[in-house]
């Protein structure tokens, strides 16, 4: 069955318009604007439907490609704040050394808890060798005892160190500002369902941006994750 079974638009142009909005930083009505000057009519909020639809399906679908080639054996943690519904929620990301996205997890608190459910989720069907070698954090205890109960359950080697390095944590905070470009537009979130579904697209067009599906692509640069993408979904 497609994908798209139902849909008045095919399904080339639904992930266009779900590419373009989660790699370019732009609105829904500058977004719809965009469409129309290139012959397709279509309301920003069917372009807003489309995006909660199909994202959160292309992260899911492209994840074994942008996760698997990259590992780093020293993760940076952190997470920032992205505004839901007028409130404050918790978006946990893990990077490695080097840049590259390894998760992320948007959480309604900020506890040893949601960083264990965090941390778990990016440990989630790693082999042993594939695990970090080391963890480095800010000096919130929740990490220390996120960490510590991991261990204590086998989803972490006991040899993994906790490091609390302000400066090592720079390339994270960097990462932090370019992925709040793409979510500048929005001008908050209506539910943390809706958020997290759009973050997702935003991340997985971060990871390919950065290049992490790079082995996968059949050419190389934009045409190559257009490719990519298209391939997940049966084109």
């Amino acid at each position: 069955m497609s994908d798209f079974k139902g849909r008045h638009f095919g399904g080339e142009v639904i992930l266009w318009a779900v590419r373009w909005y989660c790699r370019y930083g732009i609105s829904y009505r500058d977004l719809e604007t965009m469409l129309a000057e290139r012959g397709v009519s279509v309301d920003h909020s069917t372009i807003y439907r489309w995006v909660q639809r199909y994202a959160p399906e292309m992260e899911k679908r492209l994840r074994w490609y942008w996760k698997r080639p990259g590992f780093s054996s020293s993760w940076r943690v952190d997470e920032t704040y992205i505004k839901v519904k007028g409130k404050w929620t918790y978006l946990y990301r893990a990077i490695g050394k080097g840049g590259d996205t390894i998760d992320f997890f948007l959480s309604p608190t900020r506890s040893a808890k949601a960083a264990k459910r965090f941390l778990s989720k990016a440990l989630n069907g790693l082999r042993r060798w594939e695990k970090p070698e080391t963890i480095n954090t800010d000096k919130a205890p929740t990490y220390g005892r996120a960490i510590n109960e991991l261990k204590k359950n086998g989803k972490l080697p006991d040899t993994v160190k906790h490091r609390q390095v302000k400066y090592l944590n720079n390339v994270i905070e960097a990462d932090h500002g370019k992925l709040k470009q793409l979510i500048r537009p929005v001008r908050g979130f209506k539910s943390l369902k809706t958020a997290y579904a759009t973050i997702k697209g935003f991340e997985v067009m971060r990871a390919l941006k950065k290049g992490q599906a790079e082995l996968f692509q059949f050419q190389e640069g934009i045409m190559g994750e257009v490719r990519l993408i298209e391939r997940q979904f049966s084109f």
